[in-house]
């Protein structure tokens, strides 16, 4: 192990393989985040491998989890751009974002419970009324009210 500055042991660097282990991510999605600036650029060896830290590590992890929740990679960016800063005003965005995440879910929700309603709907209708022709066309996907 070598030792920083501080007297304290340096954990040695990851490769992008053993970060993607570590983290359960992928490493061409790691690379994709460096891309669009959602992770930054990591150092490079001698050989131009890329390095990580142990602080790559806790920050992919970081936005595993907001992927997870379904947080869109723009606002990803944005917090991680916050932690970076000393997590100053962090706190405050992830609450307007949990927020706003909630209510786009409650609303799909909504959505599709209704859309179930109208698939149990058509099914019953498909499974009690007889087989007839409508001169009309078919109206066997109609739902009442709509």
């Amino acid at each position: 192990m070598h030792a920083n500055h501080g007297g304290e042991p340096m954990t040695p660097a990851l490769t992008i393989g053993q970060l993607a282990q570590a983290t359960g991510v992928a490493s061409k999605t790691i690379r994709y985040y460096e891309q669009i600036g959602v992770l930054p650029t990591p150092s490079r060896s001698a050989a131009r491998y890329r390095q990580y830290d142990q602080s790559g590590v806790q920050r992919l992890r970081f936005i595993r989890r907001a992927r997870s929740l379904r947080v869109p990679l723009r606002e990803i960016k944005t917090l991680v751009t916050a932690l970076e800063g000393g997590r100053a005003g962090l706190r405050p965005r992830l609450l307007a974002l949990v927020r706003q995440q909630l209510s786009a879910v409650q609303h799909q929700s909504g959505e599709l419970h209704l859309l179930q309603q109208q698939l149990e709907q058509v099914l019953r209708r498909l499974l009690t009324s007889p087989r007839r022709r409508h001169k009309d066309g078919c109206r066997c996907l109609e739902v009442e009210g709509g």
